[in-house]
């Protein structure tokens, strides 16, 4: 079975299980709405999951258009240690696209899947569930002959007949399928449900030791993480989960959790995972970063709020010993006080080389592009912090083709209207400028985007967050904009509120106009 080999060497030397982490933010977490990513910026965080140990990186849907296709071949070409995956339908057209974007990495898996509850089987597929046995059937055996790392998935699993479950199972791994993967597509199920199903599954398939199982959690009752783990507790392991927990609706089972929960509880849970643990912190803030996702506050592990103590009982405590109200310590996950970093009168040596000590891997043209940005910030604050780089390169890398670009902005605010923003833009390399008017600076600053790109799209949410503290931080904005049934999450940082917000709508824009290339098939759940 392939990716087995590793797991059991890792087992032979701590006796623990080796619970495989199969990725998806870049497939299911990208289905969030508003978070669309290109291709440089899923490059990016790509090469952060494996650099973290990922085992599996669930790169995209190959054929829900152009650009998810590129991504997965071009992922496929650069990773070289974790197993790169594809998403398909039953059909072959999906699965040969699948193979297709696959065909460079040096270890591919294609995922099929198909729905198998009575619910879907009925009302999405039309189908009758012996026509669905043997969709099964036929897009494993196809999807086999093509790639020898085969991942079949039971859409809606846990709203599935069991008994209906073990014969397709059966099948699917009779025809090759070296990975079963039973989800709670919509967030459903209760733990202890979960942990039966899977018991009863590996039990009752006759060749259930042919292959690895798999959990995929949704977090619609906010189960998805403890869902997952008790999936592991019934025989499930590979686990299938988000940097962040990002994904449809609620989101997905969060990475960083399961990780730290088997971890922190060894003693309960007898299994083991390759993360690299002090890579979390940064993995999150980058898919923050890039997605335009902030982190709330009290979200545990990466949350600002995880490792924070504000009682005087609990500081007391903590005064005397850590362990009295932290089961982890922060550098277990990556998380360091802020650091500060170099100043205006550094040089690009220094500044490369403090990039490469927070795991920024940049090229030539976007190193002095970051640099450029830096020494105009180093200027105009005080301290620049390691927070504040990570915010200006999310800002800069992965920009480079988009086709409205910022050049600057003057802004009149104050208690005395008019408010009005005079904007100097680069649009397909062509220089524009106007002045336009509005009921405060942001909305005067929108205003003149809209009146140099004239668009239809609405702006769903503006928010604003400091990346670090005093008044000279810099401001971190997302904009959300919404179009015909699509929506784009921007982000944009400045040490002015007003060129990041600026900075952010014009982000989205440009997302926006990649999107509207995009057209998605039906049924991309799983």
């Amino acid at each position: 079975m392939t990716g087995t080999s590793t797991a059991n060497t890792a087992s032979a030397k701590t006796g623990r299980e080796r619970i495989i982490i199969f990725d998806t933010t870049l497939r299911d977490g990208e289905q969030s709405p508003g978070c669309s990513m290109n291709l440089e910026e899923k490059l990016r965080v790509a090469h952060q999951l494996e650099s973290m140990g990922v085992d599996v990186i669930e790169a995209g849907f190959p054929i829900a258009s152009n650009g998810d296709f590129e991504a997965v071949n071009e992922i496929a070409k650069r990773v070289t240690t974790s197993i790169v995956c594809g998403l398909s339908r039953a059909g072959r057209k999906d699965i040969d696209r699948a193979w297709e974007a696959l065909k460079p990495a040096k270890r591919a898996r294609i995922h099929t899947f198909i729905s198998t509850s009575p619910l879907h089987m009925k009302f999405k597929l039309q189908m009758e569930p012996e026509a669905v046995h043997q969709a099964v059937i036929d897009s494993v055996t196809h999807a086999r002959n093509l790639c020898d790392d085969v991942e079949w998935s039971c859409e809606d699993g846990t709203r599935s007949e069991p008994e209906f479950l073990c014969r397709v199972i059966e099948s699917a791994i009779k025809a090759g399928a070296t990975t079963i993967n039973v989800p709670d597509t919509v967030g459903y199920t209760i733990p202890e449900e979960y942990t039966r199903l899977m018991r009863y599954l590996i039990e009752n398939v006759p060749n259930s030791d042919k292959a690895r199982f798999s959990a995929h959690c949704h977090n619609d009752l906010g189960l998805a993480v403890a869902n997952s783990l008790a999936a592991v507790m019934g025989g499930a392991r590979q686990v299938e989960c988000t940097i962040n927990g990002i994904g449809e609706r609620a989101g997905n089972a969060a990475l960083e959790e399961i990780v730290m929960a088997l971890r922190t509880r060894a003693d309960a849970m007898t299994f083991e995972t390759g993360i690299k643990t002090t890579e979390i912190t940064k993995a999150s803030r980058m898919l923050s970063g890039i997605t335009g996702f902030n982190v709330q506050p009290n979200k545990a592990i990466v949350g600002a709020n995880a490792f924070a103590h504000e009682s005087g009982i609990h500081q007391d405590g903590m005064l005397k010993h850590a362990g009295t109200y932290e089961i982890m310590t922060p550098e277990s996950v990556g998380l360091n006080r802020s650091t500060l970093v170099l100043g205006k009168h550094s040089g690009r040596h220094a500044f490369r080389k403090k990039l490469e000590e927070l795991g920024l891997q940049l090229g030539e043209n976007q190193v002095q592009d970051a640099f450029n940005r830096f020494k105009d910030l180093a200027d105009r604050k005080k301290e620049v912090f390691d927070e504040d780089l990570l915010a200006l390169v999310d800002d800069t890398v992965g920009r480079e083709n988009d086709r409205i670009r910022f050049v600057s902005l003057q802004v009149v605010a104050g208690s005395k209207g008019p408010q009005s923003a005079e904007l100097d833009l680069e649009i397909d390399g062509r220089p524009a400028s106007v002045k336009a008017t509005g009921n405060g600076p942001v909305d005067a600053t929108f205003n003149a985007i809209q009146a140099l790109y004239p668009h239809e799209a609405k702006l769903q949410l503006y928010q604003v967050h400091a990346v670090t503290e005093g008044t000279d931080a810099q401001a971190e904005v997302t904009v959300r904009l919404a179009e015909g049934g699509k929506t784009v999450n921007g982000q944009g940082a400045d040490a002015d509120t007003l060129v990041a917000s600026a900075r952010a709508y014009i982000h989205a824009l440009n997302k926006l106009l990649v999107k509207r290339e995009k057209t998605a098939p039906a049924a991309m759940s799983a």
